[in-house]
């Protein structure tokens, strides 16, 4: 058991029923309320490495990376001392900046359809203004996307959404006017003939497909064999754009992105959580003849005051540096492999019906028999088993996840003792589930 002491999270309740007269639901961000798994969330204090300490002493370890992009680990020093220098020039300069250049670099040299890349804020910035760039570029209106996956909270995205909106059990959001959502299509995720469908009977409409290469926000879901391809295949051949959200999978399963490891070039992609090494950033990019329709080089208009933030940059330049050095990514996916065979070995032996898997960085589990192919399958888990899993593992000091519909993530700064600590944690839950 990471805390040897009984689990006291007095504080953490306090701070928390006061936040909810201050803010809707007393969070900033939906999932962070715990309404899937019960009890009150914990409140934290301070981070570092694999490791949370929350406002009552309790100390944990943490397979949520801040939902990504701690993937160096929390508060890495050389990411700190980086921001420290930075922060002496000021927090923000609403003006180009070298450190934009540099970080722009690294990420066309990495990602295998970036050719040119504008810097954003966040994750839904960056896909709320990659559809506009769709649109613009094929003169269509309608899109693609995929049951279950989550590309922010943007009107249009909001149809058949994962995430928050799966933890929830929300509907199509209230306040989303009927008219912004009528061009989204939805398929399910690895099903290539519903796509084929929805082509055969649009064939002039569509901008394109934008999708979520590695699901993770239905879970943990990988791609059919052929999936991807075939995407990329009928886009080709109708004259539509494909747009990988590589917000959760850029730098993570691969340094270049799930198109790297999977050799499928789309034109364009959205990134963040990683490129920002903890601070708000995204970022989407593409062919340059597509990016040269986006201002001002183009008609097509996107701004943001905070864009190119000179403390976001600083500190994704150090996380990517970082990532460059050998064996980071070798590492990555043996930690990660270790901690979901030891996860499904210790359900199966406590005979719960689980499955799961991951890639690189990332992982998921379901309490179901599977195989989860898209979001209809993980809609099947259990997610009160679940729930009870995960409360039990927070207990005893294992932070993941609070939905049974989130990716979790391990970092370098995972040891291999921490691992087969969780994973021994993990038996003691099974046992009591």
């Amino acid at each position: 058991m990471v805390n040897a002491t009984p689990f006291i999270t007095t504080k953490s309740e306090e701070i928390f029923t006061a936040a909810q007269h201050l803010m809707p639901g007393g969070v900033s961000s939906p999932v962070r309320a715990f309404k899937s798994v019960g009890g009150q969330p914990i409140v934290f204090d301070r981070v570092e490495g694999a490791q949370i300490w929350d406002v009552d002493g309790n100390q944990y370890i943490d397979y949520v990376g801040t939902w990504g992009p701690a993937i160096c680990g929390h508060a890495h020093p050389d990411v700190i001392n980086a921001l420290k220098q930075a922060l002496d020039k000021g927090t923000s300069f609403g003006a180009p900046c070298a450190q934009e250049n540099v970080l722009a670099e690294m990420v066309i040299d990495a990602v295998p359809s970036i050719e040119m890349v504008r810097f954003v804020n966040s994750g839904t910035e960056a896909c709320m203004s990659v559809l506009r760039l769709m649109r613009a570029f094929t003169g269509r209106e309608k899109i693609i996307k995929f049951e279950g996956c989550y590309h922010g909270h943007a009107d249009m995205f909001l149809v058949k959404a994962g995430s928050g909106v799966a933890t929830l059990g929300l509907p199509d959001s209230p306040g989303v006017p009927s008219n912004t959502t009528k061009a989204t299509l939805t398929a399910p995720y690895n099903d290539l003939e519903a796509v084929k469908a929805l082509f055969v009977e649009n064939p002039d409409s569509i901008a394109g497909v934008i999708l979520e290469p590695v699901v993770g926000n239905a879970g943990f879901i990988l791609p059919d064999a052929g999936f991807l391809e075939g995407l990329r295949e009928l886009t080709k051949e109708y004259g539509a754009l494909l747009v990988f959200d590589e917000v959760m999978t850029g730098f993570r399963v691969s340094y270049g992105g799930a198109q790297a490891r999977f050799g499928v070039t789309p034109d364009l992609t959205t990134l963040g959580k990683v490129i920002g090494g903890g601070l708000p950033v995204g970022a989407y990019g593409g062919r340059e003849d597509i990016m040269a329709m986006v201002a001002p080089a183009g008609p097509m208009y996107q701004a943001g005051t905070l864009s190119g933030n000179p403390l976001a940059m600083t500190a994704g330049i150090k996380t990517l540096e970082i990532l460059q050095k050998p064996g980071s990514y070798e590492y990555l996916d043996k930690i990660t492999k270790r901690l979901v065979s030891g996860l499904l070995t210790a359900a199966e032996e406590a005979g719960h019906e689980v499955c799961g898997g991951s890639i690189s960085a990332m992982f998921g589990i379901f309490f179901a028999p599977g195989p989860v192919r898209n979001y209809e399958d993980a809609k099947l888990a259990d997610t009160n088993k679940f729930a009870r899993f995960h409360r039990g593992m927070l207990e005893r000091g294992i932070y993941l996840a609070p939905s049974q519909y989130e990716a979790g993530f391990p970092s370098l700064a995972h040891t291999e003792a921490q691992i087969d600590q969780t994973i021994a944690v993990a038996k003691e839950v099974f046992a009591t589930l």
